[in-house]
């Protein structure tokens, strides 16, 4: 079974930024997309942002538009999230999700087999 193994989460100051990373267990993982999504407490998980491995066409969320890049790397073979003037409301566990079929609904956590196990974003005012 693949894992997504994530990191780079902590906790930042109102307007900082970080830079989140995720990549399959198995280096020889095929993705068709992969995404993050994040979940505050008491709220639903929400989608935050993917990319169609091939191509790199991207999806946002509106919230998060102009501020987060999603990028990834072939050689690597990992997703990165880099998340600028970061604000409290961008306070969430972080999941990297990933989909080796072909899908059309990116923003859906049902599209989505592989989970990451989540890390922590703090934003403090």
């Amino acid at each position: 079974q693949v894992q997504l193994v994530e990191s780079g989460g902590g906790l930042v100051q109102h307007g900082g930024s970080l830079r989140l990373s995720c990549a399959p267990s198995e280096r020889t993982f095929s993705s068709y997309a992969m995404g993050w999504f994040r979940q505050a407490p008491g709220k639903e998980r929400e989608f935050v942002a993917a990319i169609r491995w091939s191509g790199g066409i991207t999806y946002y969320a509106d919230s998060v538009k102009g501020r987060f890049s999603i990028s990834r790397d072939n050689a690597k073979n990992t997703v990165y999230l880099q998340m600028n003037s970061l604000k409290p409301e961008d306070t969430a566990v972080y999941y990297c999700a990933a989909v080796a079929r072909r899908i059309t609904v990116y923003r859906a956590t049902w599209s989505y087999d592989y989970w990451g196990q989540g890390t922590q974003v703090t934003v403090s005012s």
